[in-house]
Formats: C-alpha cells, sequence, structure tokens
C-alpha cells in the first residue's frame, strides 16, 4: 500500500478484520485510522492494531487516501451525507455495505470515486471473498488500492457491471450460511445414526474444509472432484442419487435466487 493514508468510518468486526489484515501484510499502524461514536470498539482497535482512532468522522478523514465506509446500510445516508463537505477530489471511497448503490453513495457524497464491494464473514479470519465493483472515476491506481486492500482478507475479484453484486451477495455473501446449515444437517444425521454429538460435529466440520480446501486447490473443477469421490453403486452414490432426487439442483437454484431477489430490494429500499 505504499506510503498511502487509510480511514475507516466504522470499527466494527469488518473493518477490525481488514485492518489486521492490512497490518498482517506490512502496513505500518501509523497509515491506518478508524473513526466510531462507539467508546468500546475504539478502544479495540487502539488496543488490538496500534492504530489512531477518532470520535470524529471529519477529523478521521483529513488528508486520507482511501476512506473505508464500514457502517450499517441503515445509517449510510445519514454518515455520507455529514462527510461530503469534508472530503476532497482525490480522495477513494470504498463502501462494503450492502445494499448501498453507487448512484445513491455520489447522490449523498457528490461525484467521486467509487468501489463498491460484498466481503463475506470468513473475512474476519483472513478467509473471505470480495466482488469489487468502481465507477468510472476510479483511476488505475485507485483499484490497485481496492484490490490490494480487500486483498488482505482473502480473495477479491472484479465485476464489470455493479448489477453483479446482488449475484455476489446471492452466491459468497450469504454463502456461509448456507454451509453453515449443510454441516449442521450432516451432524444431526450423524447423530441420528448413532455418533456421539461432539464426535459429528467435528466429523462434519472437518469434511466441509477439506472438501473445500481440495476444491480451491485442485485444477480440477468441482464436478469432477464429485466424480472422482463417487465409485458406482457405492454410498456416495446412493447418498448423491437421494440429493439429486429431492430436487437439491434445483433448491440451491431457488434459494439463490431468492438471496439475489432480496438484495435487490434492499438495495431500492435504501436507495429511497
Amino acid at each position: 500500500m505504499n506510503d498511502s493514508q487509510i480511514t475507516f468510518i466504522g470499527a466494527g468486526n469488518m473493518a477490525a478484520s481488514l485492518i489486521g489484515g492490512l497490518r498482517k501484510q506490512g502496513v505500518a499502524a501509523e497509515q491506518i485510522r478508524a473513526s466510531d461514536p462507539g467508546v468500546t470498539q475504539l478502544r479495540a482497535v487502539q488496543d488490538t492494531f496500534a492504530i489512531s482512532t477518532y470520535s470524529d468522522n471529519s477529523l478521521a478523514i483529513a488528508n486520507a487516501d482511501v476512506i473505508v465506509l464500514a457502517v450499517k446500510p441503515q445509517v449510510m445516508r445519514t454518515v455520507c451525507e455529514q462527510l461530503a463537505a469534508h472530503l476532497t477530489a482525490n480522495q477513494l471511497i470504498i463502501s462494503i455495505a450492502a445494499g448501498i448503490t453507487s448512484a445513491s453513495l455520489s447522490q449523498w457524497l457528490g461525484e467521486r470515486a467509487i468501489v463498491r464491494c460484498m466481503p463475506n464473514t470468513p473475512a474476519l479470519i483472513q478467509q473471505g471473498v470480495s466482488g469489487l465493483y468502481a465507477n468510472a472515476r476510479v483511476s488505475t491506481a485507485q483499484r490497485q488500492l481496492a484490490q490490494q486492500l480487500l486483498s488482505a482478507v482473502g480473495l477479491a475479484v472484479w465485476l464489470e457491471e455493479e448489477s453483479l453484486i446482488d449475484a455476489v451477495t446471492a452466491v459468497s455473501g450469504s454463502g456461509p450460511a448456507y454451509f453453515f446449515l449443510l454441516i449442521e444437517a450432516m451432524t444431526e444425521a450423524g447423530i441420528k445414526l448413532g455418533l456421539p454429538a461432539p464426535i459429528s460435529a467435528q466429523l462434519a466440520k472437518h469434511t466441509a474444509m477439506g472438501a473445500a480446501n481440495m476444491a480451491c486447490q485442485s485444477p480440477l473443477d468441482a464436478a469432477h472432484l464429485r466424480q472422482q469421490v463417487t465409485s458406482p453403486n457405492g454410498t456416495t452414490e446412493a447418498a448423491l442419487r437421494t440429493f439429486v432426487n429431492g430436487g437439491f439442483i434445483e433448491l440451491v437454484e431457488a434459494a439463490v435466487q431468492s438471496a439475489a431477489s432480496r438484495s435487490q430490494e434492499l438495495a431500492q429500499q435504501l436507495s429511497e
């Protein structure tokens, strides 16, 4: 990040995870600031990362190259309208708030270089994935800054159309909960088969972790990996046949579509 100054507006969990990722990448504490009305949140990031903290947003963004908006969507408009008069022309705005479009941000902040992104909760352990969209005012250098910042907590992928943020929200933003639900269901199924609850939970969680790591590290796609562990007339084939016959594929598609539709609805409500 060179000598870029980065200010976080909001010091909650996601901001803290990004700050932690930046510090692990070697970004100096002197380059990072955070502002939040909550004394507890500020004390936590200050004690953990030795960064400067503020209760006044306008003071926190002075001379900042990058301003990360990490507040709840419901208060974003108020925060932006209060910030607008204190911004300078060359500052990059990065929003990690779900449902807030770049058009809404531009309306509240004025015409600015804006990157909108959708991280997910595994960013809290530096294993997240984020979809990023940049408006036309974002320079090549600013795109690189945004890429480096979000890469501090996992994979960062660029989208050419902002509307695809809703799909990112549906697949990866909400996605961890889908896997948690599957882990819950597998754990309960194991218990019903006679496994002690702690062992069943360990088996389900570590199976999910191992499968995910294999999928990420293998050059093969998920379909090929599935085929490799599915012996004809074996136990895995029996389980997969039950999934498919029960409408598993269609159910996942419907669930992801529901999440995307709700993301669109929320964006409309928050822009009003």
